[in-house]
C-alpha cells in the first residue's frame, strides 16, 4: 500500500520540478557510469497500474497534507500596482529611514546622495542610479547599520534658469521645486529608502552658507584666485564653461586650412647655409582659421627635424617637418624636393610676417605641445584662444588680445572687415577668403573630428580669454592623486580615468556670468575695479545667506553686505559683484554641507561624474580637509535602448520609468516596481544597461518564477509555527541537516555579492539555489515525506524547520533588490507578529551549526550514485524500482552506511534521497540478481583527510504493481 501511495503523489506533484541532480562540494565523479541494459519488462512508467476512479482520486488526497496559502501565484495589471501601493502603506515604507536613524547601532553606513539635476521629469537614468543606492542602503540597514543617506537636488544653473524664463509664467526656484517634487514622487514610489522631508537642496540658505565657508577656506589658502586667460566659453550662454560642461561631438565638421607664415628673418644659426633660402614660407595647419588674426607666434618641436622643400608644381619653397613631407606632398598634389634641413632648435629666433595683417611681425617659438600626428609639425599661435598657447604666451610674455566679444563675434580689435562677424560662420569665410586674397591659403579641407559643445544648448563652444575666477588645481593635483590611491573604486578600471581627468585640468574656472546661483561674493572697487575679497566680507555674507538665501546678495544695500570689518572704505565706494559660482562648485561643496567633518563610505553615480562631481567634491574635499569625501567610489554605466542605442526622443526609444511601472504604451504593460528594481539588480550596472520590453519581461518572468518557489515555501508551512515546532538540528534528517549547510553557504555568497555591489551576481546565486538545491533536488526528494507522513511526526517537522529558514533566507536575501515582494511573503509567512515588518527584523540568519563538512561527503556521495540511477531510467518513475547499492568496504560505504544503517529499507533516509520503493546497500553484488536487473558500474574519488577511490556497482530492480 505504501508504494502505491508514494507512486500516486510523485505523478501528483511532479510539476513542483524534478531533473538533474546537485553534485560537487568535496567529492568528484572521476568515471562516467556506462550502463548496461539486461533486458526491458513492461511498456514504461505505470504502465502496470489500474486506472483511478475519481473516487480513488478522493481518498489519495484526503489522506496527504497539501500545500495551502493565501499568497497569490501571479499578480497583474492593477492589482499589482495596488498591492504594491499597499504594502509601502501597511508596512511603513514611509517611516523606515527615520525608525533606523533611531535605533542603537554599532556602525554607520553612508552613502552620499550626488544630486540629480532639478530642470526635468525622472526617467530611467535616475532609476537606474537611485534603486542601485537604495539595494545596498536597505543591505546594510538589514545588517543592523545606521544608515545615513540625505537625498539631495542641485538646483542652480542655466537649464533651470533658462526654461524659467522660456516659461515666463514662473521663477527659477518655482521651476526647480516643480521638478524636485516629480522627482521625488517617482523615487517615493520605486521603493527608495529615504527621509523624503529632510533633503538637501542647494538653493537652501544653510547649504549655501557651507559652500560659502569652503570657497572662503579656498581662497585663505591662495587656491582661489581671478585672471585673465582662456576659458571655454558658449555664445550660446553667453557664460565661460568649466570642462565638466562640455560634451564632445565626434561629428564636428570644420574649414579645416593650410597658410603660410613668409619668413622675413632668418633664424640666426642657419644663415650660414641660408643661400638661396631667402623666400621661405612657413606653413601652418589649423581647423580654426578665424583664430589667425589673433595669431602671436608660430611654434616648434625643439628636438624634431624640420625640412626646407621646393614645390615642384609652382617652385615654393615651404619650411615643414621632415616626418611630414610626405603626407604634405600628396595632400598638395605635387613633389617636394628637399632643399635644406634643419634641427627644431636651430629655428630660435626666427620671425614671420602675419599673413593679415600688415607690419605684424610673429616670432618662430619652442614648445612642447607640437607633435606630429597631423598637420605640418609647426603650429600656428593665437594665445587668446587655446590653453596650450596660452603657456606659450604666458613664458613668453606675448599678448594676450582678445578679438571675440561674449556673444562670439569679432570686436573692433580685429579691424573692421571681421567686426561683428560671427568667428565659427561668416567670421571663418572672411578669414579664409582674407588670406586667398593675399595669396597666403595653400589648401582648404574639411576636417571631421571632436570638438567640444555646450552641454546645455547643444551648440559649439570657443576658447576666448576673460576675467574669471578659478581654482589652482595644479597645486592640488599630487595631494588628490594620493589620497585617491586610498580610495575603492569599482570597477577598478575607472581609477585611470579619474586620474587622467585630474591631469588634464590645470586650472578650474569657477565663475560664471549668469544670476540664478550661489554669487561670489567679491566687491570691485567703482574706480580702479580692484576686487574686495577677505575672510570678513565673505564671513559675513555667509551669515546673511544662511539666515535669507543667496537672493540677499541682489536685494540688499550694499552697505548692509559690506561689513565695516573687512576695511574696505566707505561701502558706496564698491559695487557688487554680478557672477555666480560653477554648479559643480555648488554640488562639489555638499560633504561640507551633508557630511560635516566626516567621510562617506561611498559615493555612487555615473560614469560622467568622473570629471564632474567625483572630481570637484575631491578636489575642495582635498583643498580644506587634506583628504578624500569618500571611501570608496562605485561608476556605474548609463541607461540605454535595448539595441544599443543612445536614448533620444527624435529616435522614439525613450523609457518612461512611470510607464515601467503603471503601464502606458501597447508593449508596455504594468509592470510594477519590483520589476524596475529587478531590472537594475540583474543588470551589469558597470557597463552601459540595456532597457526595453524585451529585458523587463524577462525580469517579469523571473520574478514570477520566484513567486512560484515562495508559494511552494509558504504553502508547505501551514499551520507551522516555528516558535513552537521547530527541530533541533540535530535531530534532523540528514537531508535536512545538508540543506541547512547549503542555506548557509547561500547566505555567505549572497551576503559577499551584496558587499561588492554585485546585486547581478546576487541573483545569479539566487536563480542557481533555487533551480538546482531547491526544485531539482531538495522538493524532489521531500515531497513524499512532507505530503504522507503524520502532521506532527519528527520528519515532517524536520522538513518544515528547514522549509521555514530557506523561505525566511530567501525573503531577506531578495529584500533590497524586491521590498514589496518580501514584504509581501514576511505578511504570509509564520513565527513573527502581524504588524512586523521584514525590515526592521535583521539580515539572514545564519548558523554556524549548520557548518557539516562531513554530512555534505554523504549527502552528495548519495548523490552522485542518483545521478547516475535516474540518467539510466529517462522518463520513468523512480518510485517504482528496487535499488542495489554495492560499495568496496572503506569511507564512502561508511558514509552511506550513516543515511541506511539497515542493509535494505524502504523508509531510510537513503531511500527518501534516491526515491526509490526500496534500497539495498552491500558491500558486494548478489549472485542471484533477477533477470530484468539493470545494472551501472562507476567508479567516485572522495576527498575527506584524504584521497580514496571507491567502486561502485548499482542493480536497479523493476517493481510492477
Amino acid at each position: 500500500m505504501l508504494l502505491c501511495r508514494v507512486s500516486a503523489v510523485s505523478r501528483t506533484f511532479a510539476s513542483w520540478g524534478r531533473g538533474s541532480l546537485r553534485g560537487g562540494g568535496l567529492l568528484h565523479r572521476a568515471l562516467s557510469f556506462s550502463s548496461s541494459r539486461c533486458h526491458d519488462v513492461g511498456s514504461g512508467e505505470g504502465s502496470a497500474q489500474p486506472a483511478e476512479t475519481g473516487s480513488a482520486r478522493a481518498l489519495y488526497r484526503d489522506t496527504v497534507l497539501l500545500p495551502r496559502t493565501e499568497f497569490p501565484m501571479k499578480l497583474t495589471g492593477q492589482k499589482l500596482l495596488d498591492r504594491e501601493l499597499e504594502i509601502q502603506q501597511k508596512c511603513g515604507f514611509a517611516d523606515l529611514y527615520s525608525w533606523q536613524r533611531e535605533r542603537k547601532a554599532k556602525k554607520e553606513f553612508c552613502l552620499h546622495d550626488g544630486p540629480p539635476y532639478a530642470n526635468g521629469d525622472p526617467h530611467v537614468g535616475h532609476a537606474l542610479n537611485k534603486i542601485l543606492k537604495d539595494i545596498r542602503n536597505r543591505f546594510e540597514m538589514l545588517r543592523g547599520r545606521q544608515v545615513h543617506y540625505i537625498p539631495g537636488w542641485d538646483c542652480h544653473g542655466l537649464p533651470i534658469e533658462l526654461k524659467a524664463l522660456g516659461e515666463l509664467a514662473t521663477s527659477a526656484r518655482a521651476f526647480a521645486e516643480q521638478a524636485i517634487a516629480r522627482q521625488k514622487a517617482a523615487f517615493q514610489r520605486w521603493g527608495v529608502m529615504a527621509d523624503w522631508d529632510q533633503c538637501y537642496y542647494t538653493y537652501d540658505g544653510a547649504y549655501e552658507a557651507a559652500q560659502l565657508k569652503v570657497f572662503q577656506e579656498m581662497h585663505n589658502k591662495g587656491l582661489i584666485y581671478q585672471d585673465y586667460k582662456p576659458v571655454f566659453w558658449s555664445p550660446s550662454s553667453r557664460t565661460a564653461l568649466a570642462e565638466a560642461e562640455l560634451e564632445y561631438n565626434p561629428e564636428h565638421v570644420s574649414r579645416a586650412i593650410y597658410a603660410t607664415f613668409p619668413l622675413i628673418t632668418l633664424p640666426p644659426k642657419i644663415t650660414s647655409e641660408a643661400a638661396g633660402l631667402e623666400n621661405v614660407s612657413v606653413l601652418v595647419w589649423t581647423t580654426q582659421p578665424w583664430t589667425i588674426p589673433a595669431n602671436q607666434a608660430v611654434c616648434y618641436m625643439p628636438n624634431a627635424q624640420y625640412s626646407v622643400v621646393r614645390r615642384a608644381d609652382n617652385s615654393q619653397l615651404l619650411l615643414v617637418a621632415t616626418e611630414r613631407t610626405a603626407s604634405m606632398a600628396a595632400l598638395l598634389g605635387t613633389e617636394l624636393e628637399s632643399v635644406g634641413l634643419f634641427t627644431g632648435s636651430q629655428l630660435e629666433g626666427g620671425i614671420c610676417k602675419h599673413p593679415t595683417i600688415t607690419d605684424k611681425e610673429v616670432p618662430l617659438l619652442p614648445a612642447n605641445h607640437v607633435t606630429m600626428a597631423k598637420g605640418t609639425g609647426l603650429v600656428h599661435t593665437a594665445p587668446a584662444h587655446g590653453m596650450d598657447d596660452y603657456s606659450v604666451a604666458s613664458h613668453f610674455k606675448l599678448s594676450v588680445e582678445c578679438m571675440v566679444d561674449a556673444d562670439g563675434k569679432f570686436t573692433d580689435l580685429a579691424g573692421p572687415e571681421l567686426q561683428n562677424l560671427s568667428v565659427m560662420t561668416k567670421g571663418t569665410d572672411k578669414v579664409i577668403s582674407m588670406l586667398q586674397e593675399c595669396g597666403a591659403l595653400v589648401k582648404e579641407e574639411q576636417c571631421i573630428h571632436s570638438y567640444p559643445y555646450d552641454w546645455r544648448t547643444k551648440q559649439p563652444v570657443v576658447i576666448r580669454p576673460s576675467k574669471q575666477w578659478f581654482v589652482n588645481t595644479a597645486s592640488l593635483k599630487d595631494k588628490a592623486k594620493e589620497v585617491l590611491q586610498k580610495v575603492r573604486i569599482l570597477p577598478e578600471s575607472a581609477r585611470g580615468s579619474l586620474l587622467a581627468m585630474l591631469d588634464r585640468r590645470t586650472y578650474w574656472c569657477i565663475s560664471r556670468q549668469r544670476s540664478w546661483g550661489v554669487p561670489i561674493p567679491v566687491f570691485y572697487h567703482r574706480e580702479t575695479g580692484e576686487a574686495l575679497i577677505n575672510k570678513y566680507s565673505v564671513s559675513h555674507i555667509g551669515k546673511l545667506f544662511k539666515e535669507n538665501g543667496s537672493d540677499c546678495w541682489w536685494e540688499l544695500p550694499i552697505e548692509t553686505l559690506l561689513p565695516a570689518e573687512s576695511k574696505a572704505g566707505p561701502a558706496t565706494d564698491y559695487v557688487r559683484g554680478e557672477d555666480v559660482l560653477d554648479i559643480w562648485f555648488d554640488s562639489g561643496a555638499s560633504w561640507a554641507a551633508v557630511l560635516e567633518d566626516s567621510r562617506a563610505d561611498v559615493y555612487v553615480e555615473g560614469k560622467d561624474q568622473i570629471g564632474g562631481w567625483f572630481q570637484s567634491s575631491l578636489l575642495t574635499s582635498v583643498a580644506v580637509r587634506n583628504k578624500a569625501p569618500y571611501k570608496s567610489l562605485v561608476v556605474h554605466g548609463f541607461a540605454i535602448s535595448e539595441k544599443g542605442e543612445k536614448m533620444s526622443k527624435s529616435l522614439g526609444n525613450v523609457v518612461d520609468p512611470d510607464a515601467v511601472i503603471s503601464g502606458g504604451k501597447v508593449s508596455m504593460p504594468a509592470y510594477g516596481a519590483d520589476v524596475l528594481r529587478w531590472w537594475v539588480a540583474e543588470s551589469n550596472v558597470f557597463s552601459e544597461v540595456q532597457i526595453g520590453p524585451t529585458v523587463l519581461n524577462a525580469a517579469r518572468d523571473n520574478i514570477s518564477k520566484l513567486r512560484n518557489t515562495l508559494k511552494f515555501l509558504l504553502g508547505n508551512l501551514q499551520g507551522f509555527d516555528p516558535r513552537v515546532h521547530a527541530v533541533d538540528p540535530k535531530e534532523m534528517h540528514y537531508i535536512d541537516q545538508y540543506m541547512l549547510h547549503l542555506l548557509r553557504e547561500y547566505s555567505i555568497k549572497v551576503t559577499d555579492a551584496y558587499s561588492e555591489y554585485d546585486a547581478g551576481r546576487v541573483i545569479r546565486v539566487l536563480q542557481a539555489f533555487i533551480a538546482r538545491d531547491l526544485s531539482s533536488f531538495y522538493f524532489s526528494i521531500i515531497k513524499d515525506r512532507l505530503y504522507c507522513d503524520p502532521k506532527d511526526s519528527l520528519g515532517r517537522r524536520s522538513c518544515q524547520t528547514v522549509l521555514e529558514e530557506i523561505l525566511d533566507g530567501v525573503t531577506r536575501s531578495i529584500a533590497p533588490i524586491l521590498p514589496h515582494l518580501a514584504e509581501e511573503v514576511h505578511l504570509h509567512a509564520p513565527g513573527h507578529d502581524e504588524e512586523g515588518t521584514l525590515f526592521k527584523s535583521g539580515w539572514i540568519k545564519s548558523s554556524s551549526v549548520w557548518r557539516r563538512p562531513g554530512l555534505e561527503e554523504a549527502v552528495e556521495g548519495a548523490c552522485a550514485i542518483r545521478d547516475s540511477f535516474l540518467s539510466s531510467i529517462p522518463g520513468k518513475n523512480p518510485a517504482q524500482f528496487d535499488l542495489t547499492v554495492a560499495i568496496e568496504p572503506g569511507l564512502l560505504f561508511e558514509l552511506m552506511e550513516s543515511l541506511q544503517e539497515e542493509p535494505t529499507s524502504t523508509s531510510s533516509q537513503l531511500a527518501e534521497l534516491m526515491m526509490v520503493a526500496r534500497v539495498n546497500l552491500t558491500s558486494e553484488l548478489p549472485r542471484d540478481l533477477p533477470p530484468d536487473a539493470q545494472l551501472s558500474h562507476g567508479t567516485f574519488l572522495i576527498n575527506l583527510e584524504g584521497e580514496e577511490s571507491c567502486n561502485i556497482i548499482q542493480s536497479f530492480v523493476k517493481c510492477c504493481f
